[in-house]
């Protein structure tokens, strides 16, 4: 584990259930990421959640005290546009389940969102965590799908962390009712565990895969990003997942820790051969 350690040279943060819950800070998030910068190792924030814009995220952060810059934080909207412009370069307009937050940067990308109507046939069709969900989008969201449209998911996740008392259901529980209304399942699920968020920073930084710690606290996305893309997988017990849940998966991380405070003490004392 020491030689491991050693090698990592850039720390994927997953955010919500990671360095904060909801909107509250973890105590330890601040002290963490000024242990990495002390130590010369670069930090990214990933999130499957696509209900905020990137500068809407920004400016969270900011508010938390955390200063970050558009480079540095990956969410699935950014991870969609980036499929439909590879995959599907003449589409434009697109039927969105998702906040005004994630369709005005889908807007930004050049894309048409096309209204609750008959009438304003979309090209694709994409479903997100979306909090501002009506009755009525949601049932023309299924009959755009049961015309065979391209339908494309932001994320796998069925719920969102939060440390309120309700289930804040996520775009895979969407997908699952419209699923069950259409017969048709996503052509495509983007976010973790996708690995193509962890390739890009992999790419963008001249990195080996062993060298990118991905943290985060679900092991059927975080975990499993990791393990596809060769990372090295660090399960923290500070949202979703509990240590039973965690025993049990198929896959087992390479570390599974309290939070990201024990991951920067093991940083430290790798780092400075001490193990």
């Amino acid at each position: 584990m020491n030689e491991e350690l050693k090698k990592i040279r850039h720390v994927a943060l997953d955010m919500d259930g990671t360095i904060y819950l909801g909107n509250t800070l973890f105590p330890y998030t601040l002290d963490f990421l000024r242990q990495l910068d002390e130590l010369g190792i670069t930090y990214s924030f990933l999130t499957n959640n696509p209900s905020r814009s990137i500068a809407d995220y920004l400016l969270k952060l900011h508010k938390m005290g955390i200063e970050a810059t558009e480079q540095e934080i990956y969410n699935t909207t950014v991870a969609t546009i980036d499929y439909l412009h590879a995959h599907y370069p003449n589409v434009k307009r697109l039927f969105l389940l998702g906040t005004p937050s994630m369709i005005s940067q889908f807007e930004a990308a050049g894309f048409v969102s096309t209204a609750d109507s008959p009438d304003d046939r979309p090209d694709a069709i994409v479903a997100a965590f979306d909090m501002t969900l009506t009755y009525a989008r949601l049932c023309r969201a299924a009959w755009w799908i049961s015309q065979g449209l391209p339908y494309l998911a932001t994320n796998p996740d069925r719920v969102c962390p939060t440390n309120e008392a309700t289930i804040l259901v996520d775009c895979g529980s969407i997908c699952q009712c419209l699923e069950h209304a259409t017969g048709r399942k996503p052509d495509i699920t983007l976010g973790k565990p996708d690995p193509n968020m962890l390739v890009g920073i992999q790419q963008q930084r001249h990195l080996q895969p062993e060298e990118i710690a991905m943290v985060g606290d679900r092991i059927y996305t975080d975990m499993e990003m990791a393990r596809r893309a060769g990372a090295f997988g660090v399960l923290v017990l500070s949202g979703e997942t509990t240590i039973e849940v965690a025993k049990a998966a198929p896959h087992q991380p390479n570390l599974i820790l309290p939070s990201v405070k024990e991951l920067g003490q093991l940083l430290a004392e790798a780092q400075k051969g001490r193990l």
